[in-house]
């Protein structure tokens, strides 16, 4: 009889113990955010070529 209550105990021991099973971990993808340009990245190529147009006009 005690090894009967020995085994039950340890048998629910054992299956607590092993409940969720192995899973393996998952990563969670890293979020990288996409640059940002500032509001006055559209207008500085337009300034230099009228800067250009001006340098080459002033001669």
């Amino acid at each position: 009889m005690k090894k009967l209550a020995l085994a039950a105990a340890l048998t629910v021991a054992a299956s607590t113990a092993f409940a969720g099973g192995v899973v393996e971990p998952v990563m969670e993808p890293e979020v990288v955010e996409a640059a940002t340009s500032s509001s006055a990245g559209g207008i500085i190529v337009p300034l230099l070529l009228l800067l250009v147009v001006a340098a080459a006009a002033s001669n």
